[in-house]
């Protein structure tokens, strides 16, 4: 495990540092990766299901039968089965962090206009087939009560031992496969490691250049790579060291419930800012349809996904307020980022004496002529 983290702590060192005009190259190939461990478990779990496996088992939905196809957890009957559902909502949660990535890339991408709206459309489709069909697939592979799964979780098992795909290949008798999604999904977490710590430090070096961040955090080297954005990044991810002695399980389960936290009150802050940006281009006559991409259903989508992911938030560590089941380092890596927040934010206007800009005076034109102008005289790059 010590080596593990070692090898991959230098590898983002390395691409971020050294190599990062190999990045995008890199994360094309392991971008691949996982689109093909996608697609592979899904079709894997299609074809064993109807008895293509070397026990001839046409298992189809049997789990869903027995055991079923909720699990209780907390409680028994219809509250045990709320909280197993509620347990896995928070889970999910967790994996909502990407799509927003995608903005990131508007500064550095040809033709912007173009592009991001193509790359918003296909993504959250995507992600969508990704994530709704590997979550109908897990409930299909294996039961929620397996003891492998069980003790799996409990024990922190290294890679993919603990993933239902590995289980039920595993009780189908299938070789080498297993092998194989085990590579697959270690390369998929360290695409992941990657691109977080890409995108990381080039938000850190954002903050800096707006004087949201200490100075020396703007200075970069000849490649333009913002070195000391990097290097604290890579400092954060020292934390990993923390598996080595504490449990895998029960660490990751705190960087979890921290990171799901962050995740959820961003989204809320994306959502709730989109209101405000809407109104202002109605209070300034600007027309959303003049806009280079227009989102469907709004402003009632971007409502429903502030309200629901405050109340996500705040359910975030709902199981330490069960009868029986408090912990204070539960609790603690829950609901941090939910006093946090607030105290950045008024702090910041408290001290620097920020403060909310009416919706008549937001501008809404900044640097919009320069990119006009690009738009007008762009040139498509010839693929070399």
């Amino acid at each position: 495990m010590l080596l593990a983290i070692e090898v991959l702590i230098e590898s983002f060192s390395l691409i971020n540092v050294f190599a990062v005009k190999w990045y995008g190259e890199s994360e094309f190939w392991l971008a691949l990766g996982k689109v093909i461990l996608a697609v592979g478990l899904i079709l894997y779990t299609f074809i064993t299901m109807v008895g293509g496996n070397p026990l001839g088992d046409k298992y189809g939905f049997r789990f869903w039968k027995d055991p079923g196809s909720f699990g209780e957890v907390y409680s028994t009957g219809s509250l045990g089965r709320f909280c197993g559902f509620l347990a896995c909502l928070v889970q999910a949660s967790f994996t909502v962090a990407g799509p927003d990535y995608i903005s990131m890339a508007a500064g550095e991408v040809e033709n912007p206009r173009t592009v991001m709206p193509r790359a918003y459309n296909k993504a959250f489709g995507r992600l969508m087939a990704f994530f709704v069909l590997g979550s109908l697939c897990i409930g299909i592979v294996v039961p929620y009560n397996s003891q492998e799964l069980i003790d799996g979780f409990k024990g922190g098992a290294p890679g993919a031992a603990a993933s239902p795909y590995v289980i039920s290949m595993n009780r189908l008798r299938i070789r080498v496969l297993p092998d194989i999604v085990n590579a697959l999904v270690l390369s998929a977490a360290f695409s992941a490691g990657n691109s977080y710590v890409y995108c990381a430090s080039r938000s850190l070096f954002g903050l800096a250049l707006e004087g949201r961040a200490p100075k020396f955090l703007t200075r970069c080297t000849r490649n333009g790579v913002p070195i000391y954005c990097v290097l604290l990044v890579l400092v954060i991810s020292l934390l990993s060291f923390l598996q080595v002695s504490s449990g895998t399980a029960q660490v990751l389960r705190w960087f979890v419930s921290v990171i799901t936290a962050s995740q959820l009150i961003n989204f809320s802050v994306i959502a709730f800012t989109y209101t405000r940006f809407r109104k202002a281009c109605a209070a300034q006559g600007l027309s959303r349809d003049s806009l280079p991409y227009k989102g469907i259903l709004q402003p009632y989508l971007a409502w429903y996904a502030f309200a629901g992911c405050i109340v996500m938030t705040l359910l975030n560590g709902f199981p330490v307020f069960i009868k029986g089941n408090w912990k204070l380092a539960s609790f603690f890596f829950s609901y941090t980022m939910v006093g946090v927040f607030p105290l950045l934010y008024f702090g910041w206007k408290l001290l620097k004496g920020t403060r909310v800009i009416k919706l008549e005076n937001v501008d809404l034109y900044q640097d919009v002529a320069e990119i006009d102008e690009y738009t007008r005289n762009f040139t498509p790059t010839r693929a070399r």
